[in-house]
């Protein structure tokens, strides 16, 4: 299989015109020899006097001998004159000999003096893949370098024999073989454009996700209770916020609660104002600080402390202002039932309630909460991480069935760094983030997830990993209760604390295990699934056996 640069491209939307471009990379890439190399995306601009002469090929193929193929695709249908084969256009025809030329002198032009004066290599082809040329004599190019409709499956034979080492050719030693890599890889579209991209992810998975909350809300239930068990990327915090805002637009007052703070905090932001929203731990904060009642949070045991003293003043004592029309339970996997009563008793008389859940984000191991009489709706269907991802979490860890995948990213290939030791674990790590940047994300758009806890990780003590300063959580809230970070931008957070959240590459860190057992499966499933179009798993030698992709475990 050849290389091709930049990598990344698999990502991509297979789309329109670019998926026709990447169709033949595909094939390319797939057929050729591994000491090809397929540089894709070039544009270059070459000054001419007071003009500027711009040009674009699809792909540019160099050979293990340094002999370049210029690859340009016209798909579509052309128009055959006597001046040549034409491009149609809005405004005007291009003939698309003479811009094949001009792209191929201009590259010359530049890779003469890389080549120390020698004359490069160089040949072009025009591959047409929907048109047949009836006429290639006069098609202004020779035909043996046209590839049309009635030649298309040649297609990688013939870009073989053009690039192949022929004899009397110089021979091309590493120092020139790396400055045409600089070269090409100078002239590319660094990496291709994914951040263009994860909006239409978001934007295509939001839509499908939406399913779940169509369905839930259409459910008609006296007195409404409604226990959702869905898997992760099936769209409940999408229900959940459809619910809250349904509550105000009809004028009943939600109260929101989940487990995780940045869940909470993530709600927060994304939910209109006029009502409540908050972990459970800051609704028992709330409610006794509003009766004079400050926990004593330095005190062994203030967390127990307050739930207790929490669900006794609920049931002792009614107060208007801290009952609802409407309440959300999000991650209810992490509550108890003692949660649940001091909860319930929140409800006002006739009011609505709502349990999600997910048992396989069940980190904290709690038994499963009974909700006698609930109605029940179930969905498994995994609308935001890869397929191929979800493919390895089936085959690798011991589900209690299988999640459907419904993503719209296909193809985003898994890959694992393994590491032996703690300093290998720091260089693979950084290689991970290497690796992530390459493919295109920008930092803000990877998060680092660490399998251990924030109070247990080697992570935690750092700033930087290598050039890369770490945006962390520093256990601290400002004034306005907002999570205090460290000013990094790369975001590094504990799996454990990002259950609920998402991005679009994910770097699953320091994974180690002996085996895979219920928590160290549930922690894989809920890291894993946080991806939306990238997971990069660094693990250490037997976890990383232990995770192989399915066709690389023989």
């Amino acid at each position: 299989m050849a290389r091709t640069h930049p990598e990344g491209w698999r990502l991509l939307p297979a789309g329109g015109a670019r998926g026709r471009e990447l169709a033949t990379l595909a094939r390319l890439a797939a057929a050729l020899p591994e000491d090809t190399t397929i540089y894709h995306g070039l544009h270059w601009t070459r000054a001419e006097g007071s003009t500027a002469v711009f040009g674009a090929v699809d792909f540019a193929v160099v050979g293990p001998g340094g002999r370049v193929l210029l690859v340009e695709q016209q798909a579509g249908f052309l128009d055959e004159t006597p001046a040549g084969l034409m491009r149609p256009g809005k405004r005007r025809a291009t003939q698309l000999s003479v811009e094949l030329a001009r792209n191929a002198d201009a590259l010359r032009a530049r890779l003469r003096p890389l080549l120390e004066g020698a004359e490069p290599l160089l040949d072009v082809l025009l591959h047409c893949p929907d048109h047949v040329v009836r006429q290639p004599g006069t098609a202004g190019l020779d035909p043996d370098r046209i590839v049309d409709a009635g030649r298309r499956d040649e297609l990688p034979a013939i870009v073989a024999a053009l690039t192949r080492p022929q004899e009397g050719d110089p021979a091309l030693d590493g120092g020139r073989r790396q400055a045409l890599h600089r070269f090409f890889a100078d002239l590319l579209e660094l990496v291709p454009d994914v951040q263009s991209h994860i909006g239409q992810v978001d934007e295509l998975t939001t839509r499908l996700a939406g399913g779940l909350t169509e369905w839930a809300r259409r459910i008609t239930v006296e007195p409404h209770r409604l226990r959702v068990t869905a898997t992760a990327g099936s769209g409940k915090t999408q229900l959940a916020l459809a619910a809250y805002t349904d509550a105000l637009a009809a004028g009943r007052r939600p109260l929101y609660v989940c487990y995780n703070r940045p869940l909470a905090d993530h709600f927060a932001r994304i939910a209109p104002g006029g009502g409540e929203i908050a972990t459970f731990h800051q609704l028992c904060d709330r409610r006794l600080r509003d009766a004079g009642r400050k926990p004593a949070f330095g005190a062994p045991g203030a967390f127990r402390r307050m739930e207790a003293d929490f669900a006794a003043l609920v049931a002792s004592q009614f107060t208007a202002a801290w009952q609802f029309d409407e309440l959300i339970i999000d991650e209810g996997q992490d509550f108890t039932e003692a949660w649940r009563d001091a909860l319930l008793a929140l409800l006002k008389p006739g009011g609505r309630a709502w349990w999600l859940e997910d048992p396989l984000q069940n980190l904290y191991d709690r038994p499963p909460v009974a909700l006698p009489g609930w109605v029940g709706l179930t969905a498994d269907t995994n609308y935001r991480t890869p397929a191929d991802v979800l493919a390895l979490l089936n085959a690798r860890l011991p589900l209690p069935a299988p999640v459907r995948a419904g993503s719209p990213v296909t193809d985003s290939a898994p890959e694992t760094f393994a590491w032996r030791d703690e300093a290998g674990l720091m260089d693979a790590t950084k290689r991970a983030i290497t690796r992530a940047l390459g493919l295109g994300f920008r930092r803000d758009a990877i998060v680092l997830l660490t399998f251990r806890g924030r109070e247990h990780s080697r992570f935690t003590p750092l700033e930087h990993l290598g050039p890369h300063r770490l945006r962390a959580f520093t256990g601290r809230y400002d004034l306005l209760g907002e999570p205090e970070h460290s000013h990094g931008e790369l975001l590094i957070d504990s799996v454990y604390r990002f259950k609920g959240q998402s991005a679009p590459c994910i770097i699953f860190t320091e994974i180690d295990f002996e085996a895979i057992d219920e928590l160290t499966m549930r922690k894989l499933f809920v890291g894993a699934t946080r991806a939306t179009m990238k997971l990069i798993l660094v693990a250490s030698e037997r976890a990383a056996s232990a995770l192989a992709p399915v066709a690389d475990a023989d």
